[in-house]
Formats: C-alpha cells, sequence, structure tokens
C-alpha cells in the first residue's frame, strides 16, 4: 500500500484530477443518461468500469503516449462492438486528450503518422462498423486533428521557452566570464602603473641614500639600511604585479613558511604520516616569496594526501646562502593525475609561482617508488641570514 500511495504521489497532480474527473463524469453519464445513448435503461453499472479504465489510460498518457494512444481506439472499438451507437462525452474528452498529449510529447512526424492514422481509422468507420456520413466525417477529422494542433502548439512553445533558458544560462555564464576578464584586466592595469610610479620614485630614493652614504665615507649604517629596505620595497612591486593577476582571496593575508607546522597538524587522519625536517638557519622573507614557499609546499602536500594512499611524506625546507629549497617526497604509489597534482592549477600553479621569483620546479616519480616536488626559490639580494623567521 505504501509503494502505490508513493506511486500516485510521483504522478502530475494535473494528470490525476483529470483522470478522476473522466471517471466521475463517466458515473454521473452511467447513472443518468444511459439512455440517450441507445441503452436500454438507466443506470448502466457497467459503464462504470470502463470509465475507470479510460482515466487510468488517461493518467498515464505522458509517460506512454503511443501506448495509450493505441488502448484507447481499441477501448473505443470494444465500445461499439457492444451494441453502442453513440460515444458519451467522457470518452470523446478523453480521446482529444490523448490526440492532444501525441502532438505535445512526440516529434512532429511520428506524432503526424499516429494521428493520422487514428483520424482514419475513425473516418473509415473501422470503429464503429459502419459507414460515417459526410459531415461526420467531417467533425473528427477537425476536432481530433485540433486537439492535435493544440498538443503540437504547446510543445513548441515549451521547446522555445527551453531553448531561451538555456541561451539566458549562456548568457550569464558569459557575462560572468567578461565581468572577471574586466576585473582581472583592470587590476593588472592598476598594478602596472603602481609598479612604473612607485618603482621608480623608491629606485630615486635608494640611488640619492646610496651617492649620500658613499659621500660619508660608506659606513653609514642609517643610509645602508635606506638602500636595503628600497632595494626590498622594488623587489615587493614586481611581486606585486603578479600578485595582483592572481585570484582575489590571495590578496588576504596570507601564510608562510612557518605555518607548515600547522599545515601538518590539519591533516589529522588522512593516513599519511609527515615529517618536517628544516635545515639551515630560518631567515625572514619577503612576504610574496613566503607565501608562494607556503603554497608550493601545501600543494604538494595535497597530492601526497590525495594520490600517495598510506605512506610516509617527508618536506624538507632548507635555507642556503642564497636560495630556499623545498623538497616534498613520499613513498607511496602515485595515482594517474599524479603529474597534474590536484588543486589550483596544479604543476602549473607552483611552476608559476617559483617562476614569479626566478625560481624553479622539479616534479616526478623516484626510481624507488614515490613521487616528489623539489623547488628552488632564489632569495632577494641583502636578506639577513641571521634574523629568524
Amino acid at each position: 500500500m505504501t509503494s502505490l500511495t508513493r506511486h500516485f504521489r510521483s504522478l502530475p497532480w494535473v494528470d490525476v484530477l483529470i483522470g478522476a474527473a473522466v471517471i466521475t463524469l463517466g458515473t454521473l453519464e452511467a447513472m443518468t443518461v444511459a439512455t440517450s445513448y441507445g441503452s436500454a435503461q438507466n443506470p448502466q453499472f457497467w459503464w462504470v468500469a470502463q470509465a475507470v479504465v479510460t482515466g487510468v489510460l488517461v493518467l498515464y498518457r505522458r509517460r506512454f503516449p503511443v501506448a495509450v494512444f493505441i488502448l484507447m481506439l481499441l477501448a473505443q472499438y470494444a465500445w461499439h462492438r457492444q451494441g453502442n451507437e453513440g460515444c458519451p462525452v467522457w470518452q470523446l474528452a478523453s480521446l482529444l486528450i490523448v490526440f492532444h498529449t501525441i502532438g505535445a510529447k512526440l516529434p512532429p512526424k511520428p506524432g503526424a503518422s499516429w494521428v493520422i492514422a487514428g483520424i482514419l481509422i475513425f473516418d473509415s468507420g473501422a470503429v464503429d462498423h459502419r459507414p460515417l456520413p459526410l459531415n461526420e466525417v467531417i467533425f473528427l477529422t477537425v476536432v481530433f486533428g485540433s486537439a492535435y494542433l493544440t498538443g503540437l502548439a504547446l510543445r513548441g512553445y515549451q521547446t522555445r521557452a527551453q531553448r531561451m533558458a538555456e541561451r539566458a544560462a549562456r548568457l550569464e555564464l558569459e557575462r560572468e566570464r567578461r565581468a572577471a576578464e574586466a576585473v582581472a584586466a583592470e587590476r593588472t592595469r592598476i598594478a602596472r602603473e603602481l609598479h612604473d610610479v612607485v618603482a621608480h620614485s623608491v629606485s630615486m630614493m635608494v640611488m640619492q641614500a646610496g651617492v649620500l652614504r658613499r659621500g660619508l665615507g660608506g659606513d653609514n649604517e642609517i643610509l645602508s639600511g635606506i638602500e636595503q629596505a628600497g632595494r626590498e620595497a622594488v623587489e615587493e612591486l614586481r611581486i606585486m604585479l603578479g600578485a595582483l593577476r592572481m585570484p582575489q582571496d590571495e590578496a588576504l593575508p596570507q601564510p608562510g613558511l612557518d605555518m607548515v607546522g600547522n599545515l601538518i597538524a590539519t591533516l589529522g587522519s588522512s593516513g599519511v604520516r609527515v615529517h618536517l625536517a628544516v635545515e639551515g638557519e630560518p631567515v625572514r622573507l619577503p612576504p610574496g616569496l613566503d607565501l608562494s614557499a607556503y603554497r608550493i609546499v601545501q600543494e604538494a602536500l595535497t597530492n601526497a594526501v590525495k594520490y600517495a594512499g598510506d605512506a610516509d611524506v617527508r618536506i624538507t625546507i632548507g635555507y642556503r646562502d642564497d636560495v630556499v629549497e623545498l623538497r616534498i617526497a613520499d613513498n607511496g604509489t602515485p595515482g594517474p593525475s599524479a603529474a597534474g597534482l590536484s588543486t589550483g592549477n596544479g604543476l602549473i600553479g607552483m611552476r608559476e609561482r617559483a617562476e614569479l621569483f626566478g625560481g624553479s620546479i622539479e616534479a616526478g616519480p623516484l626510481p624507488e617508488g614515490g613521487f616528489q616536488v623539489n623547488a628552488r626559490l632564489p632569495l632577494p639580494q641583502g636578506v639577513p641570514m641571521s634574523e629568524h623567521a
């Protein structure tokens, strides 16, 4: 009973109401006006069973339009074989609904073929077993043909509405794409303008501070600090030109290599055992370089967690005299997508981050099994090696 109720609830309520209306109208005609259609007396209880069958057929006309169409023709044939001359209102209404459904649900060519076949069957008298007068032939042709045409018009309207909705969706996607491109272009323009204007001014300051320092003997610590800060500012401005091309969320405050330990802690029960090793004396990196180094480690580690399975991952951060070296290696079996890596732009995104600072990325499987990512990021000139990160 529950499955039957669930089945009826899945049917369109409009169809349920139409089927119930056909059954109700058939029952009323069976009880009141059966003699008007050639029956010997009122009521005709067996009409009720035929009305129920017809109502159920109408109920399923959307799901099985051709099958219901054929069964309705056979029901009409059986109706007239019982000696009934006329067609009650509920039967005529059901036939019109079924002809309409053929037009609404089937493509034009097969739908028209079925409708023409049905009209010819009625007009030829095959259903009534009698030759039909011309006026009745015209009547059946017009009403059944009109019912089909209304369904065909509804199908055309629905098709146009669907195409318009799809076109609107495509236009919305195109609008969003163009808006994103416009934002990216504007950010690039702003970055270039800021870089050209500010970098020129800072470079002049650095040059003047250098001239003044050398004029005072070359040992002035304050002027040396101004020169060093100026060179770092010019380097950061160059990095900003690339940073403004990145997604907007990367413009927010971001972590650096000092947060790799926290990144490892967030893996939890991923099944991968991660070991971190730091070689050399950690130094304070420029913010842009520090962020990109962190993102490279994050990307490679995410790839290892996703594809290496139950494996050991070793992260090595090496601070050398003029370069920061990053090595992320695992002893698992890389998946089919290991070369593409997982999040963001994968290996392409990591390579772009490294090249932005004049560095390089090497990635590939290890001979003994597993996968590794090696990154070398040059340190800007003048980074104090004794200052901790």
